[in-house]
């Protein structure tokens, strides 16, 4: 049972809501590690119910060939490929045409003679030399029936001998794989998980890089996340610099609309306070800080910065027109900007709450999105009224020392020389 999400990013149906792969070139290598890694990965307890879709208790029978007793008989190994396929195989013998159709004759076995592998017994080898194999081989058919073992050193078809197949072969049965999955070009082994109570997909991600160390899994084994948990592996790789995208931009815009070098910085130093309360809702809420809690930020960049760009551009208009001290040029401002500043702030935060408290189905990705929202707006509405104000003192303090600092040394200009009249 799997819970039906409003998004999803998977590409392949598993046990389990989050999919790992490992990929190798090698079949049999990526078997032995794979088994490996999943029974680590059954211990780790920040996963639960860790499966593979590897499917290799599947039952092989191999033919294993005495080259010396073969060669000694005269067998040689492409008249036991022929014999087998003849067998065993759809070798095509003939074709035969009528006047509406034409079917195709197929050499093979009757079907009571292939049901077990005890039938390769049943099989007889033409030898090329017509050495008869009665005394050679009494050792190797001791397992078979009696009239085999007659047929086999008496029989003979042209003047050659058929020798039994069981007389310089032995069967061995191993496990293979029933099914081997490709991803690209290569094999692939898929393993499932989900995740235990109170762990998000962050810290399971960063127990399996810990468990493939633990194990020292080679590196020809390629190793990715796939469906869901790569989107979000995917998103923490890109998250900062996502971020120090916004926020340039901003700066870039804002030092356009104001033409200064200093003014934008006041302006986005009201962020790092709505993202502090952002991360501090969603841990008062239990939410994870996921792809849809960082759209909350990024949203929170647009929005929180509105309550120092209505302050300070009121504040630049009345120093460059009325020419007013930069003191006094805040205060008025702040004064003057507060309702504009809370009803534009009620409104984002209100609009946030039905997204933040909603029910209904698939109202769980929506939370993180309004809580962030409302926790952002909440903490720099109680923090940007005081700081940006000081800010603004600070920064038009510093700009005001680098001009007096560049006023106090001027550049030398030479002496004009004097006549000796």
């Amino acid at each position: 049972m799997q819970p039906v999400q409003d998004l999803t990013v998977e590409s392949r149906v598993s046990r389990t809501q989050y999919q790992y792969s490992m990929e190798d070139a090698d079949a049999t290598e990526l078997a032995t590690w794979s088994q490996q890694l999943l029974q680590k990965l059954q211990t780790v307890p920040q996963l639960r119910d860790v499966a593979s879709d590897q499917q290799n208790n599947g039952l092989q029978a191999n033919l294993i060939i005495d080259r010396d007793t073969a060669s000694r008989l005269g067998i040689l190994p492409q008249a036991i490929d022929d014999t087998l396929y003849d067998a065993f195989g759809q070798r095509q013998v003939s074709t035969m045409f009528t006047q509406l159709n034409q079917y195709h004759v197929v050499l093979e076995v009757d079907s009571q003679f292939k049901t077990t592998p005890d039938a390769l017994k049943d099989i007889y080898v033409k030898s090329t030399s017509g050495v008869s194999s009665a005394g050679t081989t009494a050792t190797s058919t001791a397992s078979s029936s009696a009239p085999a073992t007659n047929t086999s050193t008496t029989g003979t078809s042209g003047g050659s001998t058929q020798v039994p197949l069981s007389a310089f072969t032995r069967l061995e049965m191993r496990n293979a794989p029933l099914a081997i999955n490709h991803l690209g070009q290569f094999p692939v082994v898929n393993l499932s998980f989900n995740l235990a109570p109170g762990v998000s997909l962050g810290e399971a991600t960063k127990a399996i890089e810990q468990a493939e160390q633990e194990i020292n899994l080679p590196r020809s084994i390629n190793t990715s996340f796939q469906g869901t948990a790569a989107a979000f592996h995917n998103s923490l790789s890109s998250e900062p610099w996502l971020i120090l995208a916004a926020v340039i931009t901003v700066y870039i815009v804002l030092g356009v609309l104001y033409e200064s070098y200093i003014h934008p910085v006041t302006i986005l130093s009201t962020l790092p306070s709505a993202g502090v309360g952002a991360i501090l809702a969603l841990l008062i809420t239990g939410n994870d800080l996921g792809v849809v809690a960082l759209i909350g930020i990024i949203l929170l960049i647009g929005i929180v910065k509105k309550n120092a760009i209505m302050m300070i551009d009121f504040a630049l208009e009345a120093e460059r027109v009325e020419h007013k001290p930069p003191e006094e040029a805040i205060y008025q401002a702040c004064l003057l900007r507060f309702r504009p500043i809370m009803m534009t702030t009620m409104a984002a935060l209100l609009a946030g709450l039905p997204l933040a408290l909603g029910g209904g189905t698939g109202s769980e990705l929506r939370h993180p999105l309004g809580i962030t929202i409302v926790g952002g707006l909440l903490l720099s509405q109680l923090l940007t009224l005081y700081t940006t104000p000081v800010v603004y003192l600070w920064f038009d303090r510093l700009a005001q020392r680098f001009a007096r600092y560049k006023i106090g040394n001027p550049m030398e200009e030479p002496a004009p020389e004097v006549s000796g009249d």
